[in-house]
């Protein structure tokens, strides 16, 4: 199981909210972020921000740092780390398994993260055999695209998608971003698409709506 950090915005969560990091971070980067978040509406929440376990990274000379997967290019043609996307999703699910077990329901479960964060989530969550309450990419992408529709479960049809991506992102370039969005539309799930004027980052705004879509999906669970 990977180590974690876990908040509660009140006692007896009916709720969780999982995010994954990026390259490079860990489970802290997105504490702050979650604390702005007003999800009193939806009663209490409970956030886990796990750490990526370590690895060497290709594109950074093979320096070990915390990641859900190696990266051997940014560019959209580039191999994929298909192995490493495996067991990071494994990882991700178990994580999902314990919250069931601990007694949120799927459908009260949003799964969610930044980057390569967003990456694992969108990964995950189409194959998850259960409905999750929604799944959030923030300036990520869809990984093994291929493979999505023979891979995704049915039930996930049914989980709302946000997507959130900067106009100016230098890492993954927004046209990356719209190809994963056209896809999982294509594919049938509800995608509602955000974009901002900034590079790979998260904009006060992007908190904003990020914040009013939890609410929706928290309350329809």
């Amino acid at each position: 199981m990977l180590d974690i950090i876990e908040a509660e915005s009140g006692p007896d969560p009916t709720a969780t909210i999982l995010i994954l990091h990026g390259l490079g971070a860990d489970g802290n980067d997105f504490v702050p972020i979650a604390q702005e978040l007003k999800l009193e509406q939806a009663g209490a929440v409970r956030f886990i921000f796990p750490h990526a376990p370590v690895m060497p990274v290709t594109i950074n000379n093979g320096y070990r740092m915390r990641a859900w997967y190696d990266i051997l290019g940014f560019e959209e043609d580039a191999p994929q780390d298909e192995p490493g996307l495996r067991r990071s999703q494994q990882l991700v699910d178990a994580l999902l398994k314990r919250e069931k077990e601990r007694g949120i329901p799927a459908h009260r479960i949003v799964l969610g993260g930044f980057s390569q964060g967003c990456a694992m989530s969108l990964l995950t969550g189409v194959r998850h055999p259960e409905r999750l309450a929604g799944i959030m990419g923030l300036s990520g992408y869809l990984p093994l695209a291929a493979n999505t529709a023979t891979e995704r479960s049915s039930a996930s049809l049914q989980t709302p998608i946000f997507l959130a991506h900067g106009t100016q992102d230098e890492v993954i370039a927004l046209d990356r971003a719209e190809a994963s969005r056209d896809a999982l539309q294509a594919l049938g799930y509800e995608v509602e698409w955000h974009e901002y004027r900034m590079g790979h980052s998260v904009s006060p705004l992007e908190i904003q709506e990020l914040n009013a879509w939890l609410l929706r999906v928290l309350s329809a669970g």
